[in-house]
This record gives structure tokens, sequence and C-alpha cells, in this order.
């Protein structure tokens, strides 16, 4: 994620980074101002269209469609900054909860008590290590633990399954044996269960979001949309901007498709600059978890 200054402006006006649009659609600008110097050239001197031809009344059209695109844009646009903000406040939630679970097991367990310390030191981060890892559908090796902080437990990790899941249960299995073991209360395990249940629904929660992107249909009708809608507008506006067209077009592709680009956040869990910063949100936890335990 791109941290700045949201009182800047002629700084982000004159600066392009990796992730700006213009960047991505500058081939496609390219080749929309040939097409569109192309369209004026045989208009104007090759049919010599005069501005009595049927072809001005062209634009029109594009009177008429152009609040339908920009309803169609600003309902995407707004439901893709839906589902950053969504997955934003989920993994928020659950940098709370793994300090509120941290916090209450450092009270909970004896001082003295290194071993159970330093399994609960290791696993609630990797949680979040692992989720990450799993909504950008990437292998998680659970060889990110530290050699000094495995534990049989984690050892008995199946790599092969849902590893959310997998490190959850670890972590019940875990609270269990001290219950079993008298270390822990039956008031103190209920005490816990808010914190160990949150785990499984935000991951839940987050999965809904990567698995459901934007209607497929949906999405591509937009994209036809532009398409057309910018195809066609050389035809008819050459008579009154002449060569002119070619920016003109060209900056209203930019605008339109930029727009449609920018709603690529849909995916928030993904690597791209624009996307929740999970990686710093993970190591977070793992560094208020070590703090705290």
């Amino acid at each position: 994620m791109i941290n700045y200054n949201p009182k800047e402006w002629f700084t982000f006006i004159f600066r392009f980074h990796k992730a700006d649009t213009f960047r991505k659609l500058f081939p496609l600008i390219i080749g929309i101002c040939v097409y569109s110097g192309i369209i004026a050239f045989l208009e104007i001197e090759y049919f010599k269209l005069s501005s009595n031809s049927n072809v001005k009344n062209i634009p029109v059209m594009h009177s008429l469609l152009g609040f339908a695109i920009s309803m169609l844009l600003v309902f995407r646009t707004n439901t893709a900054y839906d589902r950053w903000w969504e997955g934003r406040k989920l993994w928020g939630g659950l940098v709370n909860n793994s300090r509120n679970l941290a916090l209450k097991l450092a009270v909970i367990l004896p001082e003295g008590d290194k071993e159970n310390r330093d399994f609960f030191r290791a696993i609630i981060p990797a949680y979040a290590n692992t989720l990450r890892s799993h909504l950008r559908s990437e292998k998680t090796r659970i060889e990110l633990f530290e050699e000094d902080l495995r534990h049989p437990f984690i050892e008995a990790i199946d790599d092969k399954k849902h590893l959310p899941n997998q490190i959850a249960l670890s972590i019940y299995k875990k609270i269990q044996e001290l219950y079993q073991n008298k270390i822990i209360t039956g008031e103190q395990l209920i005490y816990l269960n808010t914190e160990l249940q949150s785990f499984t629904d935000i991951c839940g929660a987050c999965e809904r979001i990567k698995n459901t992107p934007i209607p497929f249909s949906y999405s591509v009708f937009i994209k036809k949309f532009i398409f057309i809608y910018v195809m066609t507008l050389p035809f008819g506006y050459v008579f009154n901007l002449g060569y002119y067209v070619i920016p003109v077009v060209a900056f209203i592709f930019y605008v339109l498709a930029s727009l449609e680009l920018i709603a690529e956040t849909e995916d928030p869990f993904s690597n791209d600059t624009n996307d929740v910063p999970t990686d710093k949100i993970a190591n977070n936890i793992r560094n208020n978890i070590q703090e705290l335990i």
C-alpha cells in the first residue's frame, strides 16, 4: 500500500508510479490516438464529408449514453472500494483480537511457563501469516517459524490442507490441553473463546470477499460499453474538432478506462500496490505478540 500525504497536489500531478493508470493504459492510449487520427483523415481528407453529413448526429448518442456510463462506473468504483474497506476492517479486527488473546494469555499463563508462552508467541502471529498467504493463493511454508519456537502441535500441521484452519485447530488443541492439565479454569476457557472464534470468522469473511468477485457479465459489459463508446467518438466530433479530436478522444478514454482500472481493488488481498497491506499488518501482529507474551 502506498503511503502519501493527501494534502499534496502538484507532487501527485507530475509523478508517475508503477501503479499509476497512465502507465498501464499508455499502449492503449497510443492505439486510440492512431485510430482517431485515421478516422479524422478519412472523413476530412479522403471522403471529404461535410458538417451536413448524417455522421454529425452521432454525438447525440454519446450525450444520451454519457449518463448511463457514468452511473455504471460510479457503482463499479463504489463496490470495489466497499470490498477494499471491508477487507481492511477485517484485518484490523485480526490485529485487535490477536492482541486481546495475547494479553489474556499473558495474564493467565504462569510466569515460568516458558514452553506454553513460546508456543503462543509463535502460533498467534502464524495465523496472520498463513491467512495472508492463503488469500494470495500462495503456498505457505511452516518453516516460517523459528527453530527454537517449533512445537509438536506445529509439526503436526498438514500444509496440504487449509492452513488457517490447521493453525486455529492447533490453538484450540493447546487451549484444551491447558484446561485438562488444570493450568486454566473453565471460566478462563470461556473467557478466551471470543478471540479464538473470531480468527475463523475473519478468515471466512476474507474468503467471501476473495472468492466472490463482481459478476463476470457485469464487468465485461462495462468494458465493452467503454470500448464502443470511445470507438464511436471520432466519427461525429471530428467535424467540430478537426484533428484536435485525437487528444480529446485519448483523454476521454484515459478517464473512463482509469475508473474501470481503479476498480480492480475489488480483490484487496493480492500483492498489488493499492491493496490492503497484509504484509505490514502481519509483521505488526508478530511484533506486538512478542512484546506481550
